[in-house]
């Protein structure tokens, strides 16, 4: 992981790459539960990957971006992408493997998509495919290559830094979203005055601070809400100071309230594990 050496003084675990798992003919999900501060070092494959977690949030570093995505997202990384990918707060990893003859029609390059909730359950659903019943896999193997045929390239990812003040701020602020400390004390606590903050933020991530931890906000949200946290505690959680203020956010955000994003989430899982 060239780019975040820093994760050894800060606690980050490297983890072993998955081994005897053979070649997507035409493609293999992985399934991996990633401690807290875990991470695969940087590495390539000779197949292209869809970098996915069904819950919890990842950290993926490739082509020079470094971003962390939800689970209403995923990183499309073609044959031969160096990347790294890791998890601050731990998640439940779904790594599609999908071979260069069957990604005719996918993006061609590095790429965030959005998961819909079919994709979703189409990859649950292929984790506890058996063997004996290749009709079935096959038809569900089919209708996941489509799914990623028809993805498009989204915007939507939480940028990441890569200097090692700004990632260690960064991930106190995911660790602790509620904490209320401006930049001019950030300056202070990671030795940058609040000017050059501010600018090597912006530099780096592409938005200000402000923006950044409003987005950081939206990205706890989803990943609290896959838990059964009450709304008000992961409100609270949030920094704000009532539960219908985050309610008004999450809905402006997410054409939905928070509570019917997470009935969506248990209908998904349902559905998957029939």
């Amino acid at each position: 992981m060239k780019r975040h050496k820093s994760r050894k003084n800060v606690g980050w675990k490297p983890l072993d790459s998955p081994r005897g798992l053979g070649s997507p003919e035409p493609l293999i999900v992985r399934v991996q539960s990633l401690p807290a501060r875990s991470y695969f070092a940087e590495h390539s494959h000779t197949w292209n990957q869809l970098v996915y977690a069904i819950s919890g949030a990842l950290t993926v570093n490739a082509d020079g971006r470094s971003l962390v995505i939800s689970p209403e997202q995923a990183v499309w990384l073609p044959t031969g992408t160096k990347h790294s990918v890791g998890s601050l707060m731990g998640a439940e990893f779904r790594s599609l493997w999908v071979a260069d003859d069957a990604s005719q029609g996918m993006t061609s390059g590095t790429a965030v998509i959005h998961v819909s909730a079919l994709l979703r359950a189409l990859i649950i659903e292929a984790v506890s495919l058996k063997q004996e019943d290749r009709h079935y896999a096959d038809r569900v193997t089919a209708l996941i290559l489509e799914q990623l045929r028809r993805a498009t390239p989204i915007s939507g990812a939480l940028p990441w830094p890569t200097h090692p003040a700004l990632l260690a701020l960064c991930e106190n602020l995911y660790a602790d979203p509620a904490n209320p400390r401006h930049s001019d004390k950030w300056g202070l606590e990671i030795g940058m005055s609040p000017r050059t903050l501010t600018r090597r933020f912006e530099s780096e991530v592409g938005m200000s601070l402000r923006t950044w931890r409003q987005r950081l906000r939206l990205f706890k949200a989803i990943e609290m809400l896959g838990s059964d946290l009450p709304i008000t505690e992961i409100a609270l959680r949030l920094g704000y100071s009532s539960a219908s203020a985050f309610i008004f956010m999450f809905r402006s955000e997410m054409r939905v309230s928070p509570l019917q994003y997470r009935r969506n989430l248990s209908h998904v899982a349902g559905s998957g594990a029939a």
